[in-house]
C-alpha cells in the first residue's frame, strides 16, 4: 500500500494487521480485570504489553480499562480505533510494530467520573494500577506526606464521593464502596518512578483516610487492615518518548494503516514486582516480568543510576542547545559528567541486586541513551524536575555530605535544573529549557527574583523545601550548587561541568569525613526467584539480534532468556566494571 493510501485507512479492529497482534483474544467490557489510572504513553508501551503477553499465554479476565485524568485526546482516539494502537519499537536497526489489544474501554475521569468510580469499585476489578507521574500523587515534596493544602485533596476529603478530582480520592472512594458492598479484595499497583512506590501509595492512602469522618475512617481502615487491599512495590523501566507526527507517518508506512495515537519506545523493557496481590493477577512473567523478594535494590538502581543520571544529561544538554538525549550524550562534557555522577555519587548510595553485572548494566544505559533513532527529547526528560529530583538527589547527597564529601555532580544537577527553570535576568537558557514544564517554575522564578547570586538562590530553594528539609541543613551544598549556577550563567554549562569536581569541602568538614564508601559489589549470581524457571520469553517480541545486542544486566533465570536478562557469558563473568575514572571510555554494545 502506498504511503498516501496508508494514511487514509484508519486502524480499527477490522484493519489491524494480524501479524502485529500480540494476542488474538476478543475482549469486551466483561473481561475487565484491571482499571488503570493514567492513559499515557508509558502505560501503553509497558504494562499493556506485559498484559498482552499474559493473555497470549493464559486465559483470564485481564482486559484493561484505561482512565485518563483530564485530557480527552488519547481516550477519544482509542475509542475511534476500537481501542487498538501501535507500539513502535525504535532502534538503529529499524522499526518493529506491535498491537497490544488489551484495553476494554477508555474513559476520562473529569468527563465520566461516575463510570470511573463504578469500574474501580466493581467486584471484577482485581487490580487498580497507576501511572500518574510523581505529581499525580498529590504529596508534598517537602514532607513526603499528603498535601492537605492541594485544592483537589481538600475537595475530595470534603465529601466529594462521586466525582473525586485526585487519583488518591478516586482510589479511596472506590475502596469505601468495595468495603461496604461486595468486599472483594483488590491490589493497588503503583507503576510510577517513586522509591518504594507501593509503600508510598499505601501511606498516602492511609493519610487520606485519616482525614475522613470517624465513622468512615474506622470502617475502611479495619477492612484494609484485614488484608483486603495490598500495595506491592514495583520497578518499571522503558524509555518512551512523546509521540510525533513523524512517528505516525513511520507507523503508517510500516503497517499500512493510520494510527492517531501510536507509542514510540525503545526495544528494552523491564518490570520487577513484589508478588503481594490481594486477589489474582495476570501471568505477567510470561512477558518477562520478574517477581522478586525485594524490589528496592532494583528501584534504587533504576531511579538513581538511570533516572538521576538521565536528569543531568537532560539539563546540561538543554542548556547546551541539544534537543534530544542522544545529541546531549554525544557531547563529551555531558557524557563525562554523566559517568561521574553515576559512578562516584549515585552508585555508592545503593546495593547492586544479585545477578546484575554492573559494568554491562552501565554500558547498556549509555547505549540506550545514545539511541538516536528514538530521539527522546531533553525537554521531556527535564520536565517536572521539582518532583523527580526529590526522589533522586537528597539521599545520595546526604550520604556523601554526612561523610564529609561534597557530591559535586549532584550539586551540578540541581544547578543545571535551576538554570533551566529559573535563569537570572539576561540569561537565555535556550528553547529546550524554556519548553520544560514544571509546576514549581513560577515559585522558583519568585525566589530567583528575591536573591542576588547563585549561592543565595540555591539556599533559598533548599530552604523552601524543593528537595525536602534535610539538605537545607547543609549550607555547603547550597553554596556549591550556587557557585555552579553562577558559572553556568557567566561561562556556560561546559565550564560548570569541567569545574564541578575541582572544589573541595572546607577543611573543617573534610576532617570529619568518614572512610571512602565501598563501591557496590560486583556479584554475577543467580537471582533468587519465588518461582524459579517460570520466567520465559516469546522471542517474536524482539529483534532477531536481541541475544547479541540487548544483554544489559547478565541476570541468570534458570537458563531462560527473559525480557530483562540473559545468562552471563564467560567473558562477562570475568569482566571488570568500566573504570569510573575513564569518563570518556566508549560504551560496549
Amino acid at each position: 500500500m502506498s504511503t498516501a493510501a496508508a494514511r487514509t485507512v484508519p486502524l480499527t479492529a477490522g484493519t489491524a494487521p494480524s501479524g502485529a497482534l500480540l494476542h488474538h483474544r476478543a475482549l469486551g467490557p466483561d473481561d475487565t480485570g484491571i482499571v488503570h489510572l493514567g492513559l499515557g504513553n508509558f502505560h501503553r508501551a509497558h504494562q499493556a504489553v506485559y498484559t498482552a503477553a499474559a493473555l497470549a499465554h493464559q486465559e483470564g479476565p485481564w482486559g484493561v480499562l484505561g482512565v485518563a485524568g483530564r485530557s480527552t485526546a488519547v481516550a477519544d482516539a482509542l475509542r475511534a480505533q476500537d481501542l487498538r494502537y501501535t507500539v513502535a519499537e525504535v532502534s538503529p536497526d529499524g522499526l518493529r510494530c506491535t498491537i497490544p489489544g488489551v484495553h476494554t474501554g477508555a474513559l476520562v475521569a473529569a468527563r465520566e467520573p461516575e463510570r470511573v468510580q463504578r469500574a474501580l469499585a466493581a467486584a471484577g476489578t482485581r487490580v487498580i494500577s497507576l501511572t500518574v507521574t510523581e505529581h499525580g500523587y498529590t504529596y508534598s515534596p517537602r514532607t513526603g506526606g499528603l498535601d492537605l493544602d492541594h485544592p483537589g485533596v481538600r475537595s475530595d476529603l470534603g465529601g466529594n464521593r462521586t466525582a473525586p478530582h485526585t487519583a488518591l480520592g478516586r482510589i479511596v472512594r472506590a475502596l469505601q464502596q468495595r468495603a461496604t458492598t461486595h468486599g472483594a479484595p483488590v491490589t493497588v499497583l503503583s507503576c510510577d518512578n517513586l522509591v518504594g512506590n507501593g509503600n508510598h501509595t499505601r501511606r498516602l492512602v492511609e493519610e487520606f483516610i485519616a482525614g475522613l469522618p470517624a465513622g468512615e475512617r474506622d470502617e475502611l481502615t479495619a477492612w484494609i487492615g484485614a488484608g483486603n487491599v495490598t500495595f506491592p512495590n514495583t520497578m518499571v523501566d522503558r524509555i518512551v518518548p512523546a509521540t510525533t507526527d513523524g512517528d505516525r507517518a513511520a507507523v503508517a508506512d510500516a503497517t499500512g494503516v493510520r494510527d492517531e495515537v501510536p507509542v514510540p519506545a525503545e526495544p528494552f523493557t523491564m518490570w520487577v514486582l513484589d508478588d503481594r496481590f490481594a486477589a489474582s493477577r495476570p501471568a505477567w512473567e510470561a512477558g518477562g516480568a520478574l517477581f522478586a523478594d525485594d524490589v528496592e535494590p532494583y528501584e534504587l538502581l533504576k531511579v538513581r543510576l538511570l533516572n538521576g543520571t538521565h536528569s543531568l544529561i537532560a539539563y546540561l544538554g538543554a542548556l547546551d542547545g541539544c534537543d534530544t538525549i542522544p545529541e546531549a550524550t554525544a557531547r563529551p562534557f555531558v557524557a563525562e559528567a554523566a559517568r561521574s555522577v553515576l559512578w562516584r555519587e549515585y552508585l555508592p548510595s545503593l546495593t547492586v541486586p544479585d545477578g546484575v553485572d554492573l559494568g554491562t548494566y552501565v554500558d547498556r544505559l549509555f547505549t540506550r541513551w545514545t539511541n538516536s533513532a528514538l530521539g527522546h527529547r531533553t525537554r521531556q526528560v527535564g520536565s517536572d524536575g521539582s518532583a523527580k529530583l526529590r526522589q533522586r538527589i537528597p539521599e545520595p547527597a546526604l550520604l556523601h555530605l554526612r561523610a564529609g564529601r561534597m557530591p559535586h555532580h549532584l550539586a551540578l544537577t540541581l544547578a543545571a535544573y535551576l538554570c533551566c527553570l529559573a535563569p537570572r535576568a539576561g540569561f537565555d537558557p535556550g528553547e529546550h529549557a524554556a519548553a520544560m514544564t514544571d509546576p514549581a517554575r513560577e515559585r522558583l522564578g519568585t525566589l530567583r527574583a528575591r536573591t542576588t547570586d547563585g549561592p543565595s538562590f540555591a539556599a533559598a530553594v533548599l530552604d523552601d523545601g524543593l528537595l525536602g528539609d534535610e539538605l537545607a541543613h547543609h549550607p555547603h551544598f547550597a553554596t556549591r550548587a550556587g557557585e555552579l549556577i553562577d558559572l553556568i550563567h557567566t561561562h556556560g554549562p561546559r565550564t560548570a561541568a569541567a569545574e564541578a569536581p575541582k572544589r573541595q569541602l572546607p577543611p573543617e568538614r573534610r576532617a570529619r569525613a568518614g572512610p571512602t564508601l565501598p563501591r557496590a559489589p560486583h556479584r554475577p549470581k543467580d537471582v533468587g526467584l519465588r518461582s524459579p524457571g517460570a520466567v520465559g520469553v516469546q522471542m517474536s517480541h524482539f529483534p532477531a539480534s536481541f541475544g547479541a545486542r540487548y544483554r544489559y544486566a547478565g541476570v541468570t533465570l534458570m537458563g531462560a532468556i527473559s525480557l530483562i536478562a540473559v545468562r552471563l557469558s564467560p567473558e562477562t563473568v570475568g569482566r571488570k566494571p568500566t573504570d569510573p575514572s575513564d569518563a570518556t571510555a566508549p560504551t560496549q554494545p
